[in-house]
């Protein structure tokens, strides 16, 4: 096992709180791509940090598997595994069996359909967090109400209720931070992200899906309801949908912003971009690339094996650092450069292909572009009002507020 570089510990939270550890990332791509990282409460974990390495590990799930120890770095007992197994915690064939239940809904056409709604959704939210001008919040004002407002109206959540799924969601991925964060609790290891306000979640898809059963609908929670889904499987299904549909779009969408502010040359670019439509795309790309709103995840080598000449034996944890895999100067020329007309730009903020691609990719794509071609084609000029306040997470690359003034 590597015996170098051990002043870097990526299983801290803390190290992630002021900035994500670009230049930690930068040492462990050059000195020790696979790299041994204790845990002071567990067994330690390899972690991967080069582009092509990570896309190995994606694309080979007989030898680095989804569904032995689950995506998060916990170590879990078997029956707590089973018990949180939603489909990015599993292995073909089920994992293909569940994602093919809505995968058609997220197609980039059945998307494209969802144009015009966006594009209303995004006027309206800034409508009212423009109104009074002042200071706000820019994320829960902005960037959380845009794809929550839309996903809710796909997923079936009644429009008063998006915040409560927002509030939830915020305690149970936000788990590490102080402001979010509840007792360790045996008790609550079968639940996803060992939190009990999954037990909330749970809750609320259960009662929506009671109603959708009497009262159908064309949305996707009315056809959860009558799939042959074990109870267990429709908890977790939801779960992941009613939260991975807000919360990596909210966090790009507000680390674009705030990357726009830092580099306004690239804001004056963007504004002035009016009818190339490709230049809005490529900005959209780049803020995934730079936000990487999810920093790794979690595979388990379920054969005795070996990555870029390191030896990983059965069992061990193995994660695979997206934020870094971003960063890969074998890929990207200056990837320390925020450059809104980057092409190409074959980022992984939604995975590095596999079977476990994000389904949503096309839907937050969209949001990202119209939120941002709408706010910048106001009249209305934002600017930061004080630092962002940062998720203390090494899995979610999250800002938690956000604050902003209107210009006078």
């Amino acid at each position: 096992m590597s015996k170098t570089l051990s002043h870097i510990d990526l299983s801290d939270h803390d190290a992630f709180l002021e900035a994500v550890p670009h230049e930690a990332f930068a040492e462990l791509r050059r000195d020790d791509p696979v790299h041994w990282n204790p845990e002071p409460d567990g067994p330690g974990f390899w972690a991967v940090t080069r582009y092509e390495d990570i896309r190995f590990v994606h694309r080979n799930v007989d030898i680095y598997s989804s569904e032995l120890g689950g995506t998060s770095l916990e170590d879990l007992a078997p029956e707590h595994v089973e018990a949180r197994k939603s489909m990015i915690d599993m292995d073909p064939p089920r994992h293909d069996q569940l994602r093919g239940l809505i995968n058609r809904r997220f197609t980039p056409r059945a998307v494209n359909v969802w144009e015009d709604q966006v594009r209303t959704v995004t006027r309206e939210v800034l409508d009212l967090a423009l109104a009074e001008g002042g200071d706000f919040d820019f994320v829960r004002e902005i960037a959380s109400e845009i794809p929550m407002q839309v996903f809710a109206e796909i997923l079936g959540i009644p429009h008063d209720e998006r915040r409560v799924i927002i509030d939830i969601g915020d305690r149970l991925l936000g788990n590490q931070d102080p402001e979010y964060k509840v007792a360790d609790d045996d008790a609550h290891r079968h639940l996803p992200f060992s939190s009990p306000a999954a037990l909330e979640m749970f809750e609320f898809g259960r009662r929506l899906a009671a109603e959708r059963r009497k009262h159908p609908k064309d949305d996707i929670i009315t056809q959860l309801a009558f799939e042959p889904l074990t109870q267990q499987e429709f908890d977790v299904y939801f779960v992941l949908l009613a939260t991975a549909g807000n919360e990596t779009t909210r966090h790009t969408i507000t680390h674009g912003f705030l990357a726009l502010m830092e580099h306004p040359e690239e804001l004056e670019r963007l504004r002035g971009a009016g009818d190339d439509l490709a230049l809005r795309k490529t900005a959209a790309e780049e803020m995934l690339r730079w936000a990487t709103p999810v920093h790794h995840f979690r595979r388990t080598a379920a054969v005795d094996t070996e990555l870029a000449g390191t030896p990983i034996k059965a069992g061990d944890k193995v994660t695979t650092w997206f934020v870094s895999g971003n960063r890969d100067e074998t890929v990207f020329e200056r990837p320390d450069v925020f450059d809104i007309t980057r092409s190409p730009n074959p980022h992984m903020a939604f995975g590095p292909g596999g079977i476990h691609h994000c389904m949503g990719a096309h839907l937050a794509k969209l949001e990202i572009r119209i939120a941002f071609e709408e706010l910048l084609a106001r009249p209305e000029v934002l600017e930061l009002a004080g630092p962002p306040e940062r998720l203390r997470s090494n899995f979610f690359n999250g800002i938690k507020r956000l604050p902003v003034r209107v210009a006078s």
